[in-house]
């Protein structure tokens, strides 16, 4: 098996790939683990990898042009590509298992407030390893290959494997960065409109859309206004249609 990690952060995997059963099973010939800078795909001379959001809000987001070479560079046709997300079901064993069976794996860690939306298109599944915010995908991935590699044959004893067991409930809105068109993926016009209460509105909607299609279970808990009220119905009737 190969797993390929594109990050920002490449030295916070030495620890991770020279200790422990990683190591060993490495050591082994089992796996090849191999991490990759995303900033050798940026091509300005300060080696950028991110942006401000078009439409306003905080934080940057990492462009999709940049996190395209790098995917394009560094993945094959039947390459499983993995996002580290928030906008995900939480990794469970039993999707270790199933992507343990994949022979070449490729894990994007996502950071900053996030990225742009339309690299999404290219991810085969993203995943969470759980309900809180790191800074990072960087641990995630590690978690994510952890569990996998584990499960390979003649990783770990088989008899280990046996005994194992294993702020307002709304998920974020897609968000987008330059640049406004990307092989025709062109930016929501509402975000370039200027139109604050239009834009509100588009984002409002889109996180509901999102809550609604990843993690229908926060909505449970969630405190609803008029308007998110109307905003889901609306939602729902788009889903049936």
């Amino acid at each position: 098996m190969r797993i390929t990690i594109l990050t920002l952060f490449p030295t916070m995997f030495e620890g991770f790939l020279h200790t422990s059963i990683i190591k060993r099973i490495i050591d082994k010939g089992l796996v090849e683990i191999r991490i990759v800078d995303i900033r050798d795909y940026s091509l300005d001379k300060h080696r950028h990898v991110d942006d401000t959001p078009y439409g306003g809000g905080a934080g940057m987001l990492m462009k999709v042009d940049v996190l395209h070479r790098a995917l394009a560079a560094n993945s094959k046709e039947n390459s499983r590509i993995l996002l580290t997300s928030p906008k995900a079901k939480p990794f469970k064993q039993s999707d270790a298992r199933r992507l343990s069976k994949f022979s070449d794996i490729v894990i994007v860690c996502g950071h900053y407030e996030g990225i742009d939306y339309r690299f999404e298109k290219y991810v085969d599944e993203k995943v969470s390893i759980g309900d809180y915010v790191l800074t990072g995908g960087e641990l995630a991935s590690m978690v994510i290959s952890d569990a996998i590699v584990r499960l390979l044959d003649d990783g770990i004893s088989k008899q280990s494997l046996e005994i194992e067991s294993f702020d307002n409930n709304l998920l974020e809105c897609p968000q987008y960065t330059r640049p406004y068109d990307f092989y025709g993926d062109k930016v929501p016009a509402v975000l370039l409109s200027g139109n604050h209460r239009d834009i509100k509105h588009y984002n409002d909607k889109m996180a509901l859309r999102e809550t609604l299609k990843y993690r229908p279970d926060l909505l449970e808990n969630h405190q609803f206004t008029k308007e998110e009220i109307a905003l889901l119905e609306e939602i729902r009737n788009e889903f049936e249609g």
